[in-house]
């Protein structure tokens, strides 16, 4: 099942149906939904190339940890404290994010520039393969508005549960 060319349109007419359905799985959480949400997380990342799109890059910002800091700092061979000043701002909930959107490290092909040393957000994102999806519900409902995937996966979920 390919996913539409109108995703976004889609995704935020689908809304108000998201909140409710996960509303629905945090008050009586599937037993198996773990790994079903990974199986749909593969089956979805077979036919997508997050090449073409780069959404996430484009609109978002990672959180990024002390440990992030450091190790982007080191591979572009600045002090922390350099980094956090070129690159890094203090969002409204105290946590680093980028300065600016889309992120600076987004090459001109959708590629990132420091891929090696990405931060661990970015490493994990969507977050549809990890465990204990039902503690990512609130995170998924965002990222379906921003990541075709995630849009995709939800969509399929909805149709198991």
């Amino acid at each position: 099942m390919p996913i539409p060319s109108d995703w976004q349109r889609k995704a935020r007419e689908a809304e108000t149906a998201n909140k409710s359905f996960f509303k629905q799985i945090k008050q009586r959480t599937p037993k198996n939904l773990d790994e079903q949400v990974k199986q749909l997380h593969d089956e979805v990342f077979e036919t997508l190339d997050c090449l073409t799109c780069a959404n996430c890059c484009k609109t978002t910002s990672p959180l990024f940890l002390q440990k992030d800091i450091e190790r982007l700092a080191k591979f572009l061979r600045l002090k922390a404290g350099d980094f956090t000043a070129q690159y890094l701002r203090i969002d409204e909930d105290g946590d680093f994010v980028l300065q600016q959107t889309p992120c600076p490290f987004l090459g001109h092909d959708n590629m990132c520039m420091v891929y090696e040393a990405r931060p661990n957000a970015c490493r994990e994102y969507p977050h549809t393969n990890q465990r204990k999806f039902h503690a990512l519900l609130r995170i998924t409902q965002k990222n379906a508005l921003i990541c075709p995937a995630v849009y995709q996966i939800v969509e399929r979920l909805k149709t198991i549960y």
